[in-house]
């Protein structure tokens, strides 16, 4: 699955037809230079008696000598220490218990093991000629798989094997228990010992992942009140259009039409939220199908990406967590590849990579060793938590310690880095050996790679291999396009697919580390299942972030959405695309359409008169002649199934293709020979030209190109990233990331969903992933902006879900979801006009209601109580807390008023006049203090609005009050209606006014806010009553007129 690791940075472009290995590193001891030593007593592994070295293990090569082979076959486990494949008898060594009776000599070892490797392969869920997993397929050496995929009787003999008679015992009854706890197995079964086996069976026939539905005695409720508030609506407006106020009807106009568009906001955010489900995986199940003991693991490849722009706003220590967390996951390494996209070009975040590799050789065994969570350094020993809890290893402390040393040693060289790279020398960066660094120009510089860690490359300090660590700069010259984050992770797509092809692909944010080691276990538990995972485009997994206060002013968490909007969504066809934090299946990216099974035809009588046919049974020649004209990558790659033995095809849309349309007549490998001749214009058309790249997209199951050789492979990897690669073809178009968007990840997801992909939400009990968030209200604004211009410009281009994929397989709720996700900014203009009203009212003495009858005021009762009971039962479901329910309603007002406005106005300036606005990367590091950043205050334009709407609403609560004071008794019943609607808006945009005020170590913000208040009303009631002036009692004495 790997090349073999460079000697040092390779730079270079293809259309200047270069490259240039630009230094070598001093590297830790490779596989060659161990090889002739036994890594478990350190002697010479010896030579057999043909005079060939001796391999112990045909699997992985790790170099053991005879005497420790033999004595791991008779004393030991009998598998190999790196792969725990079980050791096979070599010629002249003795017997033990669990060798095959049959198994051949020596000489003829190597050919019966890659026989009966090609056999057991083929045999694994072995499709039907219909397509689907066929349960009555027998495996040749055990009982028949089911559909979800079981162990053979022979695996389980081994198995059995490896534990001795009373733990097998115990761990059956362990099983036994589970299974009666769950009314699988009756308490007054048989206990023959010869059904352990079938218990076994029975267990790895259990699907991988099973739908939790929510109770329906509390989904049944909640959507009963949404019918209600709905009839309620309908009454409410009723009211409200036909009882207009004339003496302020432009306030009720104005008034009347917010509300029209708050109610259709609602039903775009409510209606896909009608089918909530949970999911729960078992991790146990998918290690038990494709981690047998004593077979090679079958779990497939990851490749895993991390993107990155500017290392001084992005720090390296944060990235360098991020990428010893996917060094230290809890999978195969030999199946982990990680890709580290550098789009500054940055000499920095290249020093500290290297930095990082040479760290992960102590790191990683540590916390594989010790299964510490999370395996980011940083976070791991800054918790707060008894780290001996569950830790009986009696060298645990010591090493824990050492570690954290190093650690702090480690950082310090990294923060040696940052001070360093803070001034940039006049002649620019040099390299080690006095070669200028190829990126001193982040704006024309070559394309770069540097392959650190990899399959023969460093090993730990226990002599294990690392998984693949990759850095990756993508050539940008003047005059073109880059496409921000979009184009980098396109161009990892196309590196990954050059050097390991993995077929599913991990996508993170710089700042967003591996909290949960088994997060791509949990994935695959979808990904891989044998009826779902074809289908499946993506797994996505909900954002958690540290360094959030308590309180969560700013509703930094967004709890609401993670927790309820997406598992509403995860009940139709699948959650939205977030941007980080998701598993996506290769082929999805490719613009492939997911697999559809031949449906069998339909039944028909031929009692029935021909001409019947059209009526009842349909036109056959319709049909036929749809099967003849279809995109020709869309025929090929069916017959390429067709020959895998696969039964599905993948048709190609008119949209997503549009290539040459041909005959269908491909019958034999030459036809389609010269089909594939005639195609190679279309896959360059579509995929760009690189042979080596078109291959990998036919690979379904991912892996590298028989044949292929490392220089030639990082070479071809260095063309996939110049920046002229993507010109006339369709990148960014139908296939990877899709631009026209700084939010790219909706518009991808977007674009899957309508080929009808299916995604998954999955929320494992432990977090999977955490990063870090903007907790000042300047930046958090600012990066609420940039979400809303990316739906404004989704809006306004060819992509927008109120007009596009119509034809498609895009579900009706999703695509309400989708249209919610682009329409929401556009809330900003009568949400605005809707805060500014209270505070009109109260200054000019009007109200857009007139005066209420006890009927109409039902109506007015029954909305507010209909709000607030579908709330509330909304975080009964979910079980979100009220306090993240009411600050996610806060900020929705704050963002509603401040950044969705400017990106409204933003975004129709870029498209209809080209005024371009630059994207903010937002910092993502904090103050050395704890929640320090919290009260730093940045001075915006995005302060304005909210600003001002605090000052008129508190002013016009001031106006009212005064009033009211002057007027009499008969002026406070018509008031009140207008200080509800003012405190709603200030008690909205309260958290704003926090965030203005900043650190208030001695005088609460709320006591600050209300003394203003009570201070002007006092006042005015103060110089309304004049205490100090004297009383008149009797009668009231006027000055005499002219007519007196």
């Amino acid at each position: 699955m790997a090349s073999n690791t460079m000697a040092g940075l390779v730079a270079g472009s293809h259309a200047r037809n270069e490259m240039h290995v630009l230094h070598g590193e001093q590297r830790p001891p490779t596989r060659q230079s161990l090889a002739k030593l036994c890594r478990v007593c350190g002697d010479e592994v010896g030579v057999r008696a043909d005079g060939e070295l001796f391999v112990a293990c045909h699997e992985c090569g790790f170099p053991v000598c005879k005497p420790c082979y033999e004595y791991e076959r008779s004393e030991g486990n009998q598998s190999c220490p790196q792969c725990n494949t079980r050791y096979k008898r070599h010629k002249g060594c003795a017997r033990v218990t669990g060798d095959d009776e049959g198994s051949l000599d020596g000489d003829d070892f190597n050919d019966e093991f890659q026989i009966k490797n090609t056999r057991d392969q083929q045999n694994v869920f072995a499709p039907s000629e219909n397509g689907d997993y066929n349960p009555q397929r027998w495996h040749p050496n055990g009982p028949a798989f089911s559909a979800a995929g079981s162990v053979a009787g022979k695996d389980l003999e081994g198995e059995k094997d490896m534990y001795n008679n009373d733990e097998w015992k115990d761990r059956v009854e362990k099983w036994k228990t589970r299974q009666e706890k769950k009314g699988l197995v009756s308490k007054d079964g048989g206990n023959d010992p010869g059904d352990d086996d079938e218990f076994l069976l029975a267990e790895a026939r259990q699907p991988l992942w099973r739908k939790v539905p929510i109770p329906s005695s509390k989904i049944s409720p909640y959507r009963i009140v949404i019918i209600l508030r709905l009839v309620i609506l309908a009454f409410f407006f009723r009211f409200r259009i036909l009882t207009p106020a004339y003496d302020a009807f432009p306030l009720w106009l104005i008034s009347v039409i917010c509300e029209i568009w708050f109610a259709f906001s609602w039903i775009l955010d409510q209606f896909p939220k009608w089918q909530p489900i949970n999911r729960e995986t078992y991790l146990e199940r998918l290690s038990m199908r494709f981690e047998r003991e004593g077979e090679p693991d079958r779990l497939s490849p990851v490749d895993v990406f991390v993107s990155t722009v500017d290392p001084l706003k992005e720090p390296p220590i944060i990235t360098a967590n991020t990428v010893l967390s996917i060094l230290a996951l809890d999978y195969p390494v030999q199946k982990v590849s990680c890709y580290v996209s550098d789009d500054g070009a940055s000499m920095l975040l290249f020093d500290s990579l290297a930095e990082t590799a040479e760290f992960a050789r102590r790191w990683v065994p540590f916390c594989k060793k010790h299964t510490v969570e999370p395996r980011a350094p940083e976070f791991y020993f800054s918790q707060k938590i008894d780290y001996l809890k569950d830790k009986v290893d009696p060298s645990f402390v010591k090493e824990r310690r050492a570690m954290k040393r190093e650690y702090e040693e480690f950082k310090v060289r990294i923060n040696a880095l940052v001070a360093k790279a803070q001034k940039k020398p006049e002649e620019g960066w040099t390299m080690q050996d006095g070669t200028p660094w190829p990126g001193n120009n982040t704006r024309d510089h070559p394309g770069m790679i540097q392959v650190y860690l990899g399959s023969e490359g460093a090993l730990d300090v226990e002599g294990k291999e690392l998984p693949r660590l990759v850095y990756v700069s993508r050539e940008k010259r003047p005059g073109y396009q880059h496409h921000k984050k979009a184009g980098a992770m396109n161009a990892l797509v196309r590196v990954s697919a050059v050097l390991t092809n993995a077929p599913f692909m991990l996508n993170l944010d710089c700042d967003h580390y591996i909290n949960n080691s088994k997060a791509v276990r949990e994935a695959m538990c979808f990904l891989m299942d044998p009826q779902l995972g074809k289908k499946l485009c993506y797994v996505q997994f909900p954002q958690r972030f540290d360094g959030i206060d308590r309180h969560d002013r700013y509703a930094n968490r967004n709890v609401v959405f993670f927790d309820i909007n997406m598992k509403g969504l995860d009940g139709i066809q699948g959650p939205v695309y977030v941007g980080t934090g998701c598993v996506f299946n290769r082929q999805a990216l490719y613009g492939y359409d997911p697999p559809v099974s031949e449906k069998r035809p339909k039944m028909t009588c031929d009692c029935w008169p021909s001409w019947c046919s059209c009526c009842c049974g349909g036109s056959r020649k319709s049909k036929s002649k749809k099967k003849v004209h279809r995109g020709f990558l869309g025929g090929l790659y069916s017959k390429k199934k067709k020959m895998m033995g696969k039964n599905y095809s993948r048709k190609g849309s008119a949209p997503v293709f549009d290539l040459e349309e041909i005959e269908e007549g491909l019958e034999g490998y030459d036809e389609l020979e010269k089909s594939s001749l005639m195609s190679q214009k279309n896959f360059e058309k579509r995929f760009g030209q690189s042979p080596v790249f078109i291959t990998s997209t036919l690979m379904e199951d991912g892996g590298l190109p028989e044949g292929t050789n490392s220089t030639a492979l990082i070479k071809e990897a260095i063309h996939v990233i110049s920046c002229g690669y993507e010109e006339k073809t369709e990148w960014g178009k139908e296939i990877g990331w899709i631009y026209g968007s700084v939010t790219e990840d909706i518009l991808t997801g977007f674009k899957m969903h309508c080929r009808g992909w299916r995604s998954i939400y999955c929320v494992p009990k432990r977090a999977a992933f955490k990063g870090s968030a903007p907790i000042n209200l300047s930046d958090r604004l600012h990066q609420v902006l940039r979400w809303a211009l990316g739906s404004v410009e989704i809006f306004l281009s060819r992509h927008c879900p109120l007009w596009y994929g119509y034809g498609g397989k895009l579900k009706w709720l999703e695509r309400l979801a989708y249209i919610n996700t682009i329409v929401y900014p556009f809330t900003s203009i009568p949400l605005l006009a809707y805060c500014t009203i209270p505070a009109v009212c109260l200054l000019t003495g009007k109200f857009i209601i007139p005066t209420l009858t006890n009927f109409a005021s039902i109506w007015f009762m029954a909305l507010f109580l209909s709000i607030i009971v579908t709330g509330v039962l909304e975080l009964r479901w979910s079980g979100v807390s009220i306090q993240d329910w009411w600050r996610n309603e806060q900020f929705w007002v704050i963002g509603g008023v401040s950044a969705h406005l400017f990106a409204v106005f933003q975004g129709l300036l870029k498209v209809l006049f080209g005024v371009d606005t630059n994207f903010t990367v937002t910092s993502k590091a904090a103050d050395d203090a704890e929640f320090g950043e919290l009260y730093l205050f940045k001075w915006t334009t995005l302060l304005i609005p909210p600003t001002t709407l605090i000052i008129l609403n508190m002013v016009g609560v001031v106006a009212g009050v005064s009033d009211a004071i002057n007027n009499g008794y008969a002026s406070w019943g018509p008031l009140f209606g207008k200080l509800f609607f003012a405190f709603w808006v200030i008690v909205h945009l309260y958290p704003f006014l926090k965030g203005l005020m900043g650190r208030q170590n001695r005088t609460p913000t709320i006591v600050v806010l209300w003394s203003i208040l009570l201070a002007s009303i006092f006042s005015l009631v103060w110089v309304r009553i004049d205490p100090f002036l004297p009383k008149q009692t009797g009668p009231v004495l006027k000055q005499c007129g002219v007519e007196c």
